[in-house]
């Protein structure tokens, strides 16, 4: 699922936040050094002046659009940039103050100052903020996989637009071209695959959130391939707007320099996605309160009935294939791992996808089928959730040899970030023996996805729970 850039404004707000302070830093220095005294006489009149100072800064921002590609700019285009938004902001406070009629009570010489010292301020203080933004990279750098599919005509300017800027949220995960066959190299560190097929083959277990499509126009689009990326659950953006089919939902939007339309098996707002995080931290938070408390009760009866760590961890594969390592209260024995092999015979799952066997032996007995039933070995996933690897609500996260035996359509059900609970999860687990049909209730979840069908799930999770329905 993809979360909607819905504002570019937005997005820099730390440089607006600069903005802000050091535009009125220099309205209040630009008096000082007119009146030769730190201090300034903050009357009704000068409060009045620095209020409507920062609300001019402000508009004027978003309608100029000051801050769009703010991160690729140079040293001479940021300062031409900086002293367009000072002059209108002082334009904009000369007019005021005719307006009100007080033109004559403010200081010429301090609105001479004033552009002059705002111009010093903003430059300097956006130059330091870049610098730092480029040696710490930001909380969003690089934290979206994205493969890049092109020709052998382009592909080394469509990665180079993609790696020059320093500050960028994305990271390129593969190249892709689709006109040339060949045997898979490296090239700046980074596989490149040649053909259609092979793509597609290396995206099914490859962690990539988005694909970008820069396809010339001289060459066929390849459809095909853009309709697997659909089936994957992959966001795609494409260059050019040649979409035949609307089977994903679909926006456009600027991505590194390129106007592309971007379509994905849902989107989600960055309100949506801001207040579904807020509701994993909460429920983070209680979750691993309720850690703690069922770890002293449990923690003595499993240790005694299988000595050994109390805690089981496993990789598992999560959100567009990144891999994380999942925490249970451990409710098998220590061979539980060596003897699934022995066991797979038994699977009810019969196409292998995943393991459930009724009478699971490699469970501790008492304690094991206890804590299962009413899924308390769940509870060590909160931190999972708190950390962001997993939500409250998602899908299962598959473990790593599931996930290489997923087929295109499979990979869908990972379009999201996996949950502690689910849809199949509340439909009766343990009741599910199709594979695929765990794969219609992911897909469908992710397809109808808002904050409401959150709630729902949580809701009838703890009915479940309490009924033990499924979790055998």
């Amino acid at each position: 699922m993809y979360k909607r850039n819905t504002s570019h404004w937005f997005k820099h707000w730390d440089f607006i936040l600069l903005d802000f302070i050091l535009i009125e830093a220099a309205f209040y220095v630009a008096y000082v050094v007119r009146n030769g005294d730190l201090t300034l006489q903050m009357d009704t009149f000068m409060r009045s002046i620095f209020i409507v100072l920062g609300l001019i800064d402000l508009v004027m921002g978003f309608l100029m659009e000051t801050y769009r590609g703010i991160l690729r700019r140079g040293y001479w285009l940021e300062a031409k940039a900086v002293a367009r938004h000072v002059l209108v902001v002082c334009a904009g406070v000369i007019v005021y103050l005719f307006v009100i009629k007080e033109s004559a009570h403010s200081s010429r010489l301090a609105m001479f100052y004033f552009p002059l010292i705002a111009w010093s301020f903003l430059f300097i203080g956006r130059c330091i903020l870049k610098m730092w933004l480029r040696s710490h990279r930001g909380p969003a750098a690089g934290k979206r996989g994205i493969m890049l599919v092109g020709s052998k005509k382009n592909y080394e300017e469509l990665l180079n637009n993609f790696t020059d800027n320093p500050y960028s949220e994305f990271k390129v995960t593969g190249i892709g071209i689709v006109d040339e066959e060949g045997e898979r190299r490296e090239s700046h560190g980074l596989p490149v695959i040649y053909g259609v097929d092979q793509i597609a083959e290396y995206l099914k277990t490859a962690w990539t959130d988005e694909v970008m499509f820069s396809i010339p126009n001289e060459i066929p689009l390849p459809e095909k391939l853009i309709d697997e990326c659909g089936i994957m659950g992959l966001t795609v953006h494409l260059k050019l707007a040649r979409l035949k089919k609307e089977k994903m939902r679909q926006m456009v939007e600027e991505i590194e320099g390129y106007t592309v339309i971007s379509s994905s098996i849902n989107m989600a707002s960055q309100k949506q996605v801001f207040v579904k995080r807020l509701m994993d931290i909460a429920g983070g938070i209680v979750g691993l309160i309720g850690t703690a408390i069922i770890f002293v009760i449990v923690a003595p009866w499993i240790y005694v009935k299988s000595p050994g760590p109390i805690f089981f961890s496993q990789i598992r594969v999560g959100k567009n294939g990144r891999k994380f390592k999942i925490y249970k209260f451990r409710s098998m024995y220590m061979d539980a791992e060596e003897r699934k092999k022995e066991l797979m015979a038994q699977n009810n799952i019969k196409d292998g996808m995943m393991f459930k066997m009724d009478n699971d032996p490699r469970i501790i007995k008492g304690i094991g089928n206890f804590i299962r039933d009413y899924s308390l070995d769940e509870f060590p996933q909160f931190w999972n959730v708190l950390k962001g690897d997993m939500s409250l609500v998602g899908t299962r996260p598959p473990t790593e040899d599931e996930w290489e035996k997923y087929d295109l359509h499979h990979r869908a059900r990972l379009a999201i970030k996996p949950g502690i609970t689910g849809m199949w999860q509340i439909s009766g687990r343990s009741d599910i023996t199709d594979f695929e049909e765990v794969v219609r209730l992911d897909t469908e979840y992710i397809k109808n996805w808002d904050l409401g069908l959150d709630i729902k799930i949580l809701l009838k999770t703890v009915l479940v729970v309490i009924g033990k329905d499924g979790a055998k």
